[in-house]
């Protein structure tokens, strides 16, 4: 019963749309915000913050990004609160589009799978509010923080890379069905 809701709300052209729009925020982001200010650092780029794990870890991040570093990377995390919505459409687009052709058991595990880039962006945006904190008191980072952020990132990768697996075996057992038919 609940599948067959699934199947038909939102409609297709809106999946269609939210994709797109997905997409194209995904690729405006990294063409004009990213990639230029993952550019201009030098020796740690915000995966490494991202990731930092402890207080002295990220202290060291930030001494070595000085002030102009940090301005051009706290640009960037704000900028991420946009890219959240163009990657968890995109992602939760391409999901729903291929469960909706899939059957039994693809189709089945795909409807737990389009929350992962929901639970995603819920991660993000607490990383975020994290790394935002840590940049506020570069020098005295609260031991609290960077455990949040990169627990969170790690998570927030784990369901991402959930949502990319669904997605490519949904479209290889498409692949082949459509061959054998």
């Amino acid at each position: 019963m609940f599948l067959d809701k699934f199947k038909e709300f939102p409609k297709s052209k809106i999946i269609y749309l939210i994709t797109l729009v997905g997409f194209l925020i995904v690729l405006l982001a990294e063409i004009f915000v990213f990639i230029p200010i993952e550019g201009s650092i030098s020796t740690y780029g915000i995966l490494d913050y991202e990731f930092a794990w402890t207080s002295s870890r990220a202290e060291i991040i930030l001494s070595v990004w000085g002030a102009d570093g940090i301005d051009s990377q706290v640009t960037a995390i704000y900028w991420d609160f946009l890219f959240i919505v163009g990657y968890a459409s995109l992602a939760f687009g391409l999901i729903v589009i291929t469960l909706r052709k899939s059957e039994s058991k693809v189709q089945t595990i795909g409807i737990y799978v389009s929350f992962t880039p929901f639970l995603t962006g819920f991660l993000d945006v607490v990383e975020n509010i994290f790394l935002i904190l840590m940049t506020r008191s570069p020098t005295s980072v609260t031991d609290a923080h960077p455990i949040i952020a990169s627990l969170s990132a790690t998570l927030k990768f784990g369901f991402l890379f959930i949502g990319i697996i669904y997605f490519v075996i949904a479209v290889i057992f498409l692949v082949i069905n459509k061959i054998k038919k």
